[in-house]
């Protein structure tokens, strides 16, 4: 084996040493390990990947364009990430590993509150506003968004009538969706979550405890996968590891009034109803979430008349009560006094859609 010494490194002209930059490790006694991979993936605050955002939402009187963020890998409060585009509520976001997106909702910056088609995207590794995508090829709210590693999907949502439209993004571009198949019946008020290779969708705005998947990859409509364990939920919230679905909490039949803290999962990879998972700390609906592949946690919500600042986590892979992670913050002066929030999106770069 050769051995390389080198006395001093300088600049060009011998006034300084040299500077590197970005997040580095050093391996034994003496040497460098060179950062690799995508420059998004390392964090200006040296964090790495692990971030999971909140965009969006509403508590009485207002709406806000403010995007939260948390490390799902700890515990602690949510701090602010950037902004959307514009004031937005009843959001559908996916992630891949270097960006997050929000899509429709209700845009409260245009006339009538309308439906938007607008996409909106977040570079993850850094702070700030959010950037143009495209748009959808239908402006709805309380849509389902859902992802593999390349490919974004949203589904349902309502204009004002249900809708059974699944539409897609290529994640890595910009650009307008396109259309990607139909849902087997029109679906609003839903929750949703994804593995590497399957979009779910399930529960409804007339309150169902269908469980609906597609391959993302593969255009085309959606078929039935099983049962949610509670009959006739709406306004939950989804997330997954790369082989359980989770859903959480949301309403029954009787409406906003009645809410319950029921958390069900099932192993997406075969077909059949959902398990009994455990419990949510506070019973809710129009609550947010994010995951890990590890972690899932649970953000904000809804309890006529109460919206919550609430964020609590479990550990997907097994099965339990869920437990304390923080309290959002949102900052709106008009809105947001005790950083609650309800009728928002979230979404993370290391979600059980995106494989290992």
């Amino acid at each position: 084996m050769s051995e390389f010494r080198v006395n001093s490194i300088t600049n060009q002209d011998g006034s300084a040493g040299p500077q590197v930059c970005g997040v580095s490790t050093f391996s034994g006694k003496s040497g460098v390990q060179i950062p690799s991979g995508s420059s998004e993936f390392r964090r200006q605050d040296g964090g790495g990947r692990g971030r999971g955002i909140f965009a969006g939402g509403y508590e009485a009187p207002a709406v806000t364009s403010e995007i939260q963020t948390i490390e799902i890998a700890t515990t602690g409060n949510g701090t602010k990430f950037g902004d959307l585009s514009n004031l937005i509520s009843s959001t559908g976001c996916c992630g891949s590993a270097t960006r997050g997106f929000a899509a429709g909702g209700s845009d409260y910056d245009a006339p009538a509150y309308s439906r938007t088609t607008h996409i909106d995207y977040v570079v993850m590794s850094s702070l700030g506003g959010a950037n143009d995508f495209g748009d959808l090829t239908l402006g709805r709210r309380y849509l389902g968004g859902i992802n593999d590693s390349t490919r974004g999907v949203f589904a349902g949502g309502d204009n004002p009538a249900k809708q059974n439209t699944i539409d897609f993004i290529t994640m890595a571009s910009t650009g307008d969706a396109t259309d990607f198949g139909s849902l087997m019946q029109p679906t609003n008020d839903l929750g949703s979550c994804s593995s590497p290779t399957r979009g779910f969708v399930f529960a409804d705005g007339d309150t169902s405890d269908l469980i609906q998947f597609f391959t993302i990859q593969t255009l085309g409509d959606s078929t039935k996968f099983g049962e949610l364990t509670g009959d006739n939920v709406r306004y939950p919230a989804g997330l997954s590891s790369n082989t359980r679905g989770i859903r959480a909490g949301g309403s029954t039949p009787s409406g906003l009034s009645v809410v319950v803290d029921v958390i069900d999962f099932w192993t997406m990879a075969s077909e059949g109803n959902a398990t009994d998972f455990g419990n949510l700390t506070v019973a809710r609906n129009l609550l947010a979430s994010c995951s890990s592949k590890v972690r899932g946690v649970f953000a904000g919500g809804y309890d006529s008349p109460v919206t919550y600042n609430t964020m609590d986590f479990i550990t997907i892979a097994s099965t339990g009560n869920a437990s304390d992670f923080g309290d959002l913050t949102y900052s709106d002066p008009i809105a947001h006094t005790n950083g609650a929030a309800r009728g928002f999106s979230g979404c993370s770069d290391v979600n059980g859609g995106l494989g290992d």
